[in-house]
Order: C-alpha cells, then structure tokens, then sequence
C-alpha cells in the first residue's frame, strides 16, 4: 500500500516518518522522501492516527492524485538540486519526465494551476537555497557552487541570487544570519 506524504525534504523526514512507523508498529517496505510503502493494507482507524501523527511533525497524506503529482515533482526537484551527486546534462524538463513519467508539457501546467509558479522558477528557487547553504558552509568558492549547480558562470550564478534574493552571494555571505528558508516552505 503507497501513502504520498507532503513536506518530505530530507533524510531527517524520512527518518521521523520511520520512527512514526515504527512506534506505531504499522509494517512498511519502504519510506523515501514523499512516499511510504506498507507491507499490509491498514484499516481507516490506523491510517488516520498515521496521518494524525504525521500532522503533529508537520507532514500531510496526500490523497488527491493531481496533489500527488505534484509533490512527485517537488520531491524530484528537491533530490536533484539537493542530494544527487552526479549532475545530469538533460534539461529540465528531460528529466522530470524521465523521473516522473509524464509529459512535461502536462506537468508544466498543472504545476503551475495548482502552485502559482512555473517549475523553473520552482527550480530556480531550489538552487538559491542551496547556493545559500554552500554559501554559509564556506567550503567552496562561488566558481565551484555555480560549477556544482550547473551555471555557465559564476556572473550567471549572481545575477540569478540577486534576483532572487535582493543581495549580492558575497553581500550574503557577509550577514548569513537567518536569510536560509527551510526547503518545505520554498
């Protein structure tokens, strides 16, 4: 039995999510961000302490298809930009209908009818948000974070932060405080 699950963004939430499953003794396959496989189906009094349980941390069932897919595309997005170490040379919308199964025209618009943004636009604020983190870790130069994250060039990569987020990287480096936003409310 697949459970969608909103606002699964890292391997800390998966790791909740576990624990949420194992503390409830619910029987599961699998758990990844944005998805838990049960080995049984559960009865609706199980399932919905589940999904009370998820609520208390923050997360949601999601049960309506098109919502679904939609979060399918954000965790993809996510895992791209986020965690996946080999960069992939397809474009944008190459990969998400390699990874999601569907024609990127008809995730286009239904991403953009149900979240009032475009994907790119999605994508590009997910690559903001990890420029930020590389920016306050303070391992890398802004060469290698713009090499990392795909840019032709570190001016490319400061003009789309300023746009962004109003500051200069260097500028944000400088005052890091507090500017970061979790991945689940970008």
């Amino acid at each position: 039995m697949k459970i969608a699950v909103k606002n699964m963004v890292c391997q800390r939430c998966v790791l909740a999510v576990t624990q949420i499953l194992d503390q409830m003794e619910l029987p599961y396959q699998q758990v990844t961000m944005g998805e838990v496989i049960l080995s049984d189906s559960v009865s609706e009094e199980k399932r919905q302490q589940f999904s009370d349980a998820l609520e208390a941390i923050g997360f949601e069932i999601i049960d309506d298809k098109r919502k679904q897919l939609i979060e399918k595309v954000k965790t993809t997005i996510i895992n791209f930009i986020h965690h996946d170490q080999e960069k992939t040379k397809l474009t944008v919308s190459e990969f998400l209908s390699d990874k999601v199964q569907y024609d990127y025209n008809y995730l286009s618009s239904l991403f953009s009818e149900m979240e009032g943004i475009t994907i790119e636009k999605y994508l590009i604020n997910q690559k903001i948000e990890k420029v930020k983190e590389l920016i306050v870790y303070d391992e890398l130069s802004l060469k290698q974070i713009a090499d990392q994250l795909g840019y032709s060039s570190v001016a490319y990569l400061s003009n789309q932060f300023k746009k962004v987020t109003g500051l200069t990287p260097s500028h944000f480096k400088n005052i890091r405080s507090e500017k970061r936003i979790p991945l689940d409310k970008v």
